[in-house]
């Protein structure tokens, strides 16, 4: 009798815990894709409009808008991050529209990602609600980036799930000054040749 109770038991937390995988993996199929085609190689991207709706449209208008197209990775530190989306390879800025709001600690109370290895999220200045084109995507776990009582924190909308090996490629190219920059840039331009919407 007892072992019949467990053993339904046991039943249905297995079902339950396969369901939430399935779901998962639904959602995860569902998600819009970016892929960036670089001199480097393809980054595919999928992003997250449940958890960070504005700044999902935000980004992927600037895809649509074809913005991301000649940009750089202008910013490369291997034990940090790679930034982009902002700047020409002459290092012309790009006209940007209107900043997003901060979705940040929304994000977060959603269950969106943090800033965790291979989650891609919006680069801004000392002001939250400042965010336009660029991005960064981790290249390592960034903990103190994320959202919480204290502090705004980075709003992580997506991650890579195609092209990490691009990604471990671009952090380790070598660096040094370049246009305004004192730090940081490649020294072989890395260039987002395009952007795509993949579904």
């Amino acid at each position: 009798m007892n072992l019949s109770f467990i053993s339904r038991r046991a039943l249905c937390t297995i079902t339950l815990a396969l369901c939430g995988l399935a779901a998962q993996t639904t959602f995860a199929q569902d998600a819009p894709r970016v892929k960036f085609a670089t001199n480097a190689g393809d980054i595919v991207v999928e992003v997250y409009p449940d958890k960070a709706p504005k700044t999902v449209e935000n980004f992927l208008q600037y895809v649509r808008d074809k913005h991301y197209d000649g940009t750089i990775f202008h910013r490369v530190i291997g034990n940090f991050m790679i930034q982009g989306g902002g700047y020409d390879q002459r290092y012309m800025e790009r006209p940007t529209r209107a900043p997003v709001v901060h979705e940040g600690r929304e994000a977060l109370a959603k269950g969106g990602p943090r800033n965790t290895v291979g989650t891609i999220a919006m680069a801004r200045t000392n002001v939250p609600n400042s965010a336009t084109s660029q991005f960064f995507i981790n290249v390592v776990d960034n903990g103190f980036l994320d959202p919480s009582p204290q502090q705004p924190g980075y709003t992580v909308f997506g991650r890579v799930v195609s092209g990490m090996e691009v990604v471990q490629r671009i952090k380790a190219v070598p660096t040094s000054s370049g246009g305004p920059f004192a730090t940081d840039v490649p020294r072989t331009a890395i260039v987002i040749q395009s952007a795509t919407l993949e579904k």
